[in-house]
């Protein structure tokens, strides 16, 4: 009997690395040992690192896990404890279907139960609700002593443009309160001295560019740093706290009417005059519609700036003829320039109309040109074969290697009959070769498996074609939001050589369209540069 494969799980947050117990490698450590000695084998391990257990979308190795759990790449999952997997008991019950659905059970090693038995189960969704209601307790008591910390003016957050963020001498170990930084604090009052005079937000960024300075992470300023900032009761003695409610799910829609406003115990960068002058010109700005451009800029996105290699978006100018007739331009540039300033690129702009009938008639003529469409189906199976020849190969290796083990068996017993070696030696060597024989075998296995998991078949011409064609009547039928949709779906990215020359645009196509013709993961990415090949 072949033993369990086990997969460790193992997560642990930013917060949680310092503290004993928690780390990464004692819950490895700790799961490993007791696999081990119940007989089990470490087949793989996942560790989402500095991640919380909040969330199941934002964990990129429990994702990874639960799709090798599809493809059967072992029997079990183990964790150090229940939390390490899910937080709440909703997304622990969601995974440990997934994992049931695909015949892998779950295990934690300090809870012991097993999800194999009924019994288990039932004793996973009871600790399930009780790990998930000390949680919550623990959060709500945390947002408790925040809030009565906010009401007292104490500071709750992190780092700060213009204040650095220092533990308290007297009080609580965890409080901090803020010191202002005199050269951060001068950009500060420059941003809000700029805004009152009537600059625009990307007259500000593209200023604070050009002399230099930096946003507290190293980046350059851009449009929403600016109006973050100008919108910061901080700079002028306040604190706030809690004004979003659940802000990581429901972002904007989450905000809080009843927030808490005090007075803080830290020094003002900015004077209420100034801030009050700031808040009146949001306010009255504020009433201007915004602008939208639903469907009419279908390459939004997807086609790229010359010379930052950023996406261009969408604007449109109001020009007049001789005779008085207004007309409407539209173009892309550069969402760098938009954000950020010339001090980062240029403006870069081009022509939407010409951009967009150039990429919808190589569209077409790509959908329609057999020469093209023969080179991606060659692609794809060279795709194809470039995954499957390596298992063909290490296949042929573990055969040969096989072939010699079982000579090596025969001749053991040569040498016994001929009374060479005595009985011990032959049976310490026939465990030996056998040992070989079935890790060689195990392996052959899984590797069957992967071939036959693998579409060996060539893809035919003719189904990329008829897909193509089809694809071409959809698009040409859509209305305009729908053909941005399309293309989005099958682009990738548009590069552009000079921004006066539509021609030197080059489409690179997203691989993953056609992927129910290919058995990759979707990393092989192509372009057909129309100039070239059409």
């Amino acid at each position: 009997m072949n033993p369990i494969r086990v997969a460790i799980y193992s997560r642990v947050s930013t917060a949680e690395q310092a503290m004993d117990g928690f780390s990464i490698e004692a819950q490895i450590s700790s799961v490993r040992a007791v696999c081990e000695a119940r007989g089990k084998v470490i087949a793989q391990t996942y560790i989402d690192k500095g991640i919380s257990g909040k969330s199941m979308k934002n964990r990129p190795a429990l994702l990874k896990m639960l799709e090798d759990a599809k493809e059967g790449k072992f029997d079990e999952v183990a964790v150090w404890k229940l939390s390490r997997l899910a937080r709440n008991n909703l997304d622990l019950l969601k995974i440990v279907d997934i994992l049931n659905k695909h015949e892998v059970n779950f295990t934690s090693i300090t809870e012991s139960f097993d999800t194999s038995t009924p019994a288990g189960k039932l004793q996973m969704n009871i600790l399930g609700v009780i790990s998930e209601f000390e949680r919550e307790t623990i959060v709500e008591n945390v947002k408790l002593g925040m809030k009565q910390r906010a009401k007292e003016g104490k500071w709750n957050g992190g780092r700060l443009l213009g204040y650095k963020s220092v533990k308290l001498e007297e009080g609580k170990s965890n409080e901090t309160g803020l010191v202002i930084i005199p050269e951060e604090a001068e950009i500060v009052r420059k941003i809000f001295t700029l805004y009152s005079q009537g600059k625009g937000l990307k007259s500000i960024a593209n200023h604070l560019n050009k002399c230099g300075y930096k946003t507290i992470k190293g980046n350059s300023f851009s449009t929403a740093a600016i109006s973050v900032i100008i919108r910061n009761p901080t700079y002028i003695g306040k604190i706030r706290f809690n004004k979003y409610i659940d802000w990581s799910g429901k972002r904007r829609k989450g905000k809080n009417e009843d927030y808490i406003l005090a007075d803080g115990q830290h020094e003002p960068i900015i004077d209420k005059e100034l801030w009050d002058k700031v808040q009146e010109l949001i306010q009255m700005k504020s009433f201007k519609p915004k602008r939208t451009y639903d469907g009419e800029y279908p390459l939004t996105g997807l086609l790229k700036c010359p010379v930052c290699g950023a996406s261009m978006v969408a604007a449109r100018t109001v020009n007049k003829r001789k005779s008085g007739k207004k007309y409407i331009i539209r173009y892309y540039y550069c969402g760098e320039f938009r954000s950020k300033g010339a001090t980062v690129c240029k403006s870069n702009s081009v022509r939407a109309d010409d951009a967009e009938k150039y990429v919808f008639e190589r569209i077409k003529e790509v959908l329609g040109n057999d020469k093209v469409l023969r080179d991606i189906v060659k692609r794809i199976n060279e795709s194809k074969d470039k995954n499957i020849k390596p298992l063909q190969h290490e296949a042929k290796v573990i055969m040969d290697k096989l072939d010699i083990l079982n000579d090596k068996h025969n001749k053991v017993f040569e040498l016994y009959e001929d009374g060479i070696i005595d009985k011990g030696k032959l049976a310490e060597r026939l465990k030996n070769i056998q040992e070989e024989i079935k890790v060689c075998s195990a392996r052959k296995e899984e590797i069957d498996k992967e071939l036959s998991i693998q579409n060996v078949d060539k893809v035919p011409f003719e189904v990329v074609k008829n897909a193509m064609m089809e694809f071409n009547d959809i698009l040409e039928s859509s209305n305009k939001e729908d053909k941005k949709i399309l293309l989005q779906m099958m682009i990738d990215k548009i590069t552009i050589r000079d921004r006066k020359d539509v021609s030197t645009m080059k489409i690179h196509f997203n691989s993953n369209l056609l992927e129910e013709f290919s058995s990759d993961d979707g990393n092989s990415s192509f372009y057909v540069n129309f100039r070239i090949a059409i």
